[in-house]
């Protein structure tokens, strides 16, 4: 093999290394940012959704949309975090169905919509309540520990799920 080959050769590794280089460090970033999306929109709107039950809980109900809006806004969040997801591939079929299913168990409470705000009965306000108590069983309280790691994340998920489901049976 003559030089000009043996230095092609060496050139080509070294440029393909690179782009392999490259190509993993943007797959850890973009589980990076779909994983921080999930945190973000999804788990900490959980927890402050349990801090807001209860600040309503000690003022008697005072501002009811302060908790409708805020089970929106992790509606909204769930519905961003698994379309991002789900186009990009990144999330697992199984995490996906267990998200959908959650949301749709969230989506049977009052929640504000566009424009609409909803009107709580005493009944609304138990459930909302009953609620706060999952939440915090499943790890999603305002006085605990949140961490960023993903199996923490979709086994409080999972158990949240699970805990809600077990009420509307």
């Amino acid at each position: 093999m003559g030089r000009k080959q043996t230095v092609l050769l060496g050139s080509s590794l070294l440029l393909n290394a690179f782009l392999i280089i490259l190509l993993v460090i943007g797959y850890v970033k973009m589980n990076l940012v779909h994983e921080e999306l999930f945190y973000s929109e999804v788990q900490s709107k959980l927890v402050e959704l349990d801090g807001l039950i209860e600040h309503q809980k000690n003022n008697n109900w005072s501002e009811p949309n302060l908790v409708t809006s805020q089970l929106g806004d992790v509606l909204n969040g769930i519905d961003a975090a698994m379309n991002s997801g789900k186009y990009s591939g990144w999330l697992q079929n199984d995490e996906r169905m267990m998200m959908e299913r959650l949301d749709a168990v969230l989506r049977q409470y009052p929640h504000d919509e566009l424009y609409q705000f909803s009107v709580l009965t005493e009944s609304d306000k138990d459930s909302f309540e009953d609620l706060q108590s999952y939440l915090q069983k499943a790890g999603f309280g305002m006085n605990m520990t949140i961490s960023n790691d993903w199996k923490a994340f979709i086994g409080k998920s999972e158990k949240l799920l699970n805990l809600l489901q077990q009420t509307n049976s």
